[in-house]
């Protein structure tokens, strides 16, 4: 398999080097980066995040990268978002209300409902809405994955969801909307079948027809 060139957003805040690290050992040749040159050539685009919402917003604005961020979602080709790079592709959050998202996956980021404690940072098991889902593809038969977040993505429409981790209540733990797969937990720290999760995505991006519009 040829190594397929990701771009892994740089715009200063996030796990950023795990990510990429992570990337890399599962045979992609990933690389940080804010040049809109690199991100257009790219095989597949990744965006992660930490942090609160609008401080990420507003690195992401600064750094030039909002732009291209959309111009990558809407080339068709893969693009993965990872814990609050996940919920910047939402319209909104309650976390900063007065903060736009990108409005890729259009709903809002609400805080988890009062009774666990929150966050939640602990091992949880993924409860898998759709098995045919690529990037869900082996992670085994009760895949436990890493969180640290106190909200999740609500979608304004439900069949986006791709996977689900009940604490207290369902949360929404994974989406898929066309070209663009996001994960509120991190598949970098989740052993495994996070490393599987990322496998699948490298697999995905060097396949021919990564590039195709949705």
């Amino acid at each position: 398999m040829t190594r397929p060139l990701l771009a892994v957003l740089d715009y200063g805040i996030g796990n950023l080097h795990s990510a990429q690290k992570s990337l890399e050992h599962e045979g992609a040749d990933a690389r940080l980066t804010a040049d809109p040159a690199l991100i257009a050539d790219a095989d597949g685009v990744v965006l992660p995040g930490v942090g609160a919402f609008g401080a990420c917003m507003n690195a992401l604005r600064a750094a030039g990268l909002e732009g291209p961020t959309h111009d990558a979602v809407t080339s068709g080709r893969p693009f993965l978002g990872i814990c609050v790079g996940m919920q910047m592709l939402f319209t909104k959050s309650q976390e900063n209300e007065d903060a736009a998202g990108l409005d890729v996956i259009p709903g809002t980021v609400t805080w988890i409902p009062a009774g666990p404690k929150i966050p939640q940072m602990q091992w949880n098991r993924l409860d898998i809405v759709d098995p045919a889902e690529p990037m869900l593809r082996d992670l085994g038969d009760e895949p436990y994955v890493y969180f640290v977040h106190s909200l999740h993505g609500v979608p304004d429409d439900p069949g986006v969801i791709a996977a689900t981790v009940e604490y207290g209540t369902t949360l929404n733990a994974a989406f898929r909307r066309n070209n663009v797969f996001a994960v509120q937990f991190h598949p970098e720290k989740s052993s495994r079948p996070g490393l599987r999760l990322l496998h699948n995505f490298v697999d995905v991006c060097a396949a021919p027809t990564a590039g195709a519009t949705p």
